[in-house]
C-alpha cells in the first residue's frame, strides 16, 4: 500500500526537498504541496492524504488552525497530521496534539527518520520520543492549572489499562509495551484503543496529553 502525503510548508526548498525524499520511497508519494494552511486544509479535503507533514509556522492561516480543521473533519477521519517544528519548545506544538495532531518532528530531521516517521503515523501511531516530545509535554501540560477534568476521565480506566496509559506516555511501542506485560502486542493495542475509547481520544497523541494532564505520568520540566 503506498502513503499518500500532503507537504504543508512556506518554504520551498524544504518542501520540494522533502517531496524529492518521499517520492524516492517505494511506499510513499506526495500527493501536493500548500504553502499555507488554507492551501494544506483545501488540498487535505481534495486529496485524502494518509499523512499531512505540517509546518507549525506558515503565513495567513498557521499550522495550528489548519491541524484543527483536519482533524475535526468527518471526511478526513483517516488523516493523521505530523507537525514540524524548530524543536524550540512551542506551546502551540501542545495545542496541535490537543487538536489531534499525532506527533512532531524537528525540521532538521534526517532522511531515514522523516521517512520511518511518516510511516509509523501512517500505520496509527503516535510519534511521541521519550525526548523531546515528553519534555514539551511536561512543560506546557504538566502544569497544575491544565490538569481539569483529566484526572477524572481516567477513573473510567482498568488499573491495566492505566498501566499501559502510562508506557504510552513514556513513548513506548506496542511492542515495548508487550515485552514489559509478557502480552501479546495484539493485547497491548486492544488495551490502547479501549483506552482511547473511554476517554474520548481520537489518537495516541492524545491519550498521551491526558496521562500529563491527570498526573498519572510526571516528568521535570526542563531547568
Amino acid at each position: 500500500m503506498t502513503i499518500r502525503v500532503l507537504l504543508a510548508d512556506d518554504q520551498a526548498l524544504l518542501a520540494g526537498t522533502f517531496r524529492l525524499l518521499i517520492d524516492s520511497a517505494e511506499d510513499m508519494e506526495v500527493v501536493g504541496i500548500a504553502g499555507n494552511g488554507r492551501a494544506a486544509v483545501e488540498l487535505a479535503q481534495a486529496a485524502k492524504p494518509d499523512v499531512v507533514v505540517m509546518d507549525i509556522r506558515m503565513p495567513g492561516v498557521d499550522g495550528l488552525t489548519a491541524t484543527q480543521q483536519i482533524c475535526a473533519d468527518p471526511a478526513l477521519r483517516e488523516t493523521r497530521v505530523l507537525i514540524l517544528t524548530t524543536f524550540e519548545l512551542d506551546e502551540y506544538v501542545a495545542q496541535a496534539l490537543r487538536a489531534g495532531a499525532s506527533g512532531f518532528l524537528g525540521k532538521d530531521v534526517g532522511p531515514e527518520e522523516l521517512l520511518r516517521s511518516i510511516r509509523a503515523v501512517a500505520a496509527g501511531d503516535a510519534l511521541l520520543s521519550p525526548t523531546a516530545t515528553r519534555t514539551l509535554i511536561a512543560r506546557y501540560l504538566a502544569r497544575p492549572e491544565s490538569r481539569i477534568s483529566a484526572a477524572e476521565s481516567l477513573e473510567v480506566l482498568t488499573a491495566r489499562e492505566r498501566e499501559v496509559v502510562a508506557m504510552v506516555a513514556e513513548g513506548l511501542s506496542n511492542d515495548e509495551i508487550a515485552e514489559k506485560m509478557y502480552v501479546s502486542p495484539l493485547t497491548v493495542r486492544t488495551h490502547v484503543q479501549r483506552a482511547m475509547s473511554k476517554v474520548g481520544v481520537q489518537n495516541r497523541a492524545q491519550l498521551v496529553v491526558i496521562a500529563f494532564q491527570s498526573g498519572l505520568v510526571r516528568v521535570e520540566p526542563p531547568r
